[in-house]
């Protein structure tokens, strides 16, 4: 059975290099970019040699911690058909825990692996070149490897007993865009740190805290060697490696003695961002929304003129004298606000949808409720990116929770507000199909969107006052900025989704005279 699995592996990974022309080529273009991926490491690695045990240990460990989430986020995210799936072999009748064995080494035989086993080498040269033991730093390395290696199989196993077989892929972009919104903001924050030769304070807490947990244990083991304290990494480290090797035993037990579901289709033949949202009429509705706003010209159009205008207007401010850090800290509210009022005429733009809300009976505070979905997928990760890096070019990181409050203030008063102007006070749009800067004629509709814009910033004023306060006072304003801020936002956003919706039951059938005459 051993000798079967590794020829079963070698078999499919040389087989990546046969088959058509634009296989081969993509392939091959993977290959040279993991290629020259691995060697840019593998040199900043060595380049460690050199530097402070404190720093290598930093960066070792951090790098550590990044490697270990990747390989399980890459593996559950992905989606991937797992080739040494345990399910595969179930026809031979093997026992689960030789079995189980025989699939983890087999998982050594692949291409992500034997780059990390390339960097693993150099972070051996870097630790011995530090001066700790060779057999210390060897260990370390083989454990991190076994801890990245079973993260992976366990995370295939995980999705296949619990995900769809396929995920689809708006599952899948939701998942990217949860660890895009986590990962940049921290990625951010560690930039923006002023080493000056030496690690700060807080990035040497965080290590210190990461070095004793599973995932950057075993990368802390050789510095923590050297400046002692090997011991609490050590052990934690091995007991990663040994509980990860029960659980994946304990998998392959599961999905050897579990009836495997019914297979189903490809998702994005199926049901699409409806398999992804509940299955509620809130649920439908924000599916429906999602589609018609990912593949509209004229919503599209509106998604991405927001961040563009809100970046442009820091170019007067610079020209007028206003500095750069205090213009960074503008782009961001700008967009949170022009976000939430994106919705204040969405009835309109999905008109042609309306009748089927009305025949189903559906609420109107459900209603409400699923058209916001896109904005809300949209607009979260891009304020969650833009508002650090708008912190970092401002330079005080202190501020950072005025500005969170004053977007969430803004972005959630406009999506209040909207919910009820689009049911009160809707406008003719372009139609379906149209050029999305083509616009009927109309004699209204001026007033809502002023209404919208306003009331979202004199809402927003307490948590605006507590931002200056913040700039130009006290840092301590930051705090009352935040949940003030989140306060207000959601408040007004509750009040408008209900009271949006007690509209939309009102005026079912004004709203449907209205969208039969635009």
């Amino acid at each position: 059975m051993a000798a079967h699995v590794l020829r079963l592996r070698l078999h499919l990974l040389f087989g990546a290099l046969r088959g058509d022309r634009r296989h081969v080529t993509r392939t091959l273009i993977g290959l040279l970019i993991l290629i020259v991926a691995v060697a840019a490491v593998c040199g900043a690695v060595l380049r460690l040699r050199t530097a402070p045990v404190d720093v290598a240990l930093t960066v070792s460990v951090i790098a550590g911690c990044a490697a270990t989430a990747g390989f399980f986020a890459a593996a559950l995210v992905g989606g991937f058909d797992d080739q040494l799936d345990p399910r595969r072999f179930a026809v031979f009748g093997p026992a689960p825990r030789p079995l189980a064995g025989i699939l983890l080494l087999a998982s050594f035989v692949s291409i992500p692996v034997l780059a990390l086993v390339a960097v693993g080498i150099c972070v051996v040269l870097l630790w011995t070149a530090q001066g700790a033991p060779l057999g210390v730093s060897v260990l370390a390395v083989i454990l991190s490897i076994l801890t990245c290696v079973l993260l992976a199989k366990i995370a295939l196993a995980l999705g296949g007993l619990v995900l769809h077989e396929r995920r689809s892929r708006e599952l899948t972009g939701i998942f990217l865009i949860a660890i895009l919104v986590v990962v940049v903001p921290v990625l951010v924050f560690f930039v923006s740190l002023d080493w000056d030769g030496d690690v700060p304070d807080a990035l040497r807490e965080a290590v210190d805290v990461l070095a004793v947990t599973p995932f950057g244990a075993a990368a802390a083991v050789p510095a923590r060697a050297i400046i002692g304290g090997v011991a609490g990494p050590l052990v934690v480290a091995v007991l990663t490696v040994l509980a990860l090797a029960v659980l994946w035993v304990w998998l392959v037990e599961r999905v050897l003695t579990t009836i495997e579901r019914p297979s189903s289709g490809r998702e994005r033949a199926g049901l699409g961002w409806f398999a992804v949202t509940p299955g509620t009429p809130s649920g439908g509705i924000a599916a429906r929304s999602l589609i018609y706003w990912l593949r509209d010209p004229r919503h599209l159009v509106n998604l991405v003129i927001v961040p563009i205008a809100a970046v442009v207007t820091v170019l007067p401010l610079i020209l007028v004298g206003v500095p750069v850090p205090v213009a960074a800290l503008v782009p961001v509210p700008l967009m949170a606000l022009f976000f939430g009022w994106l919705a204040h005429n969405d009835l309109a733009y999905d008109s042609t949808a309306l009748w089927m809300h009305l025949a189903a009976a559906v609420r109107g505070y459900a209603d409400r409720v699923g058209r916001l979905a896109p904005v809300l997928l949209v607009a979260v990760p891009v304020l969650a990116l833009s508002v650090p890096i708008a912190v970092m070019v401002h330079g005080r990181w202190a501020i950072l929770p005025a500005m969170i409050g004053v977007c969430g203030s803004l972005f959630l008063c406009g999506l209040g507000l909207s919910s009820i102007s689009s049911s009160l006070a809707p406008y003719p749009v372009s139609r379906p199909g149209d050029s999305p800067f083509q616009q009927p004629q109309r004699t209204g509709g001026g007033l809502a969107q002023g209404i919208v814009l306003i009331g979202a910033i004199v809402l927003s004023l307490p948590a605006l006052w507590w931002g200056w306060l913040t700039l130009s006072t006290d840092v301590e304003y930051a705090w009352t900025a935040l949940w003030g801020g989140i306060a207000i936002g959601l408040s007004v956003l509750l009040v408008g989704v209900f009271g949006g919706g007690a509209i939309f039951d009102r005026r079912g059938s004004r709203l449907m005279e209205f969208v039969e005459s635009i």
